[in-house]
């Protein structure tokens, strides 16, 4: 799982100021300045490769997993369900709110029922803050988790998340933000 694509795509990545917040621009994690489907499909095969889809459906969420879901949709023949950020009133729907370190919404599920077994798949795990309100979220659904499958670890807290929410967490990358650049770890 050499990842040769994605990782020389992470390094060219801007870092733009949220606040304190170093945010990085990569197009999985923004979509912009495009999304190299030969970066995509490296994703989805590491990501079939080291994930359990012994599952009855993906999770993603708005709007950068979509494309990570749909390509392990492809690849495993899983269906996915996409977490959205607008509320459609379906019976059911589930509210939850996310708070990263840069923003606060709320979250909508539709679709998701008690004894479903899910595999989340993100683009980023930098604080936590949304991968916690939809475990909790899923979890108090009554869904069983299967696995976590996200493509950055942009955080030096993945073990205490994961102790958080009671769940391993696999990433394919971990990075940081030193003096304005990506930087592999």
């Amino acid at each position: 799982m050499a990842l040769e694509a994605l990782k020389e795509s992470l390094v060219e990545s801007p870092i733009v100021k949220r606040g304190e917040y170093d945010y990085m621009v990569h197009p999985i994690t923004d979509g912009i300045p495009k999304v190299e489907p030969r970066v995509l499909k490296e994703i989805s095969d590491a990501m079939a490769e080291i994930g359990n889809f012994d599952c009855d459906l993906i999770i993603t969420i708005e709007a950068l997993g979509i494309p990570l879901a749909t390509a392990l949709s492809l690849r495993t023949g899983k269906p996915f369900n996409i977490v959205r950020k607008r509320m459609y009133g379906l019976p059911g729907e589930v509210n939850l709110s996310q708070v990263t370190g840069y923003s606060k919404s709320a979250l909508f599920i539709n679709g998701v029922k008690a004894g479903d077994r899910v595999v989340i798949v993100d683009d980023v795990v930098s604080t936590g803050g949304t991968l916690w309100a939809l475990v909790e979220a899923l979890k108090s659904m009554q869904v069983k988790i299967v696995d976590i499958l996200v493509v950055i670890e942009k955080t030096d807290k993945k073990h205490e998340i994961e102790r958080k929410i009671g769940l391993q967490i696999k990433t394919l990358v971990k990075v940081d933000v030193v003096d304005g650049k990506v930087v592999l770890l």
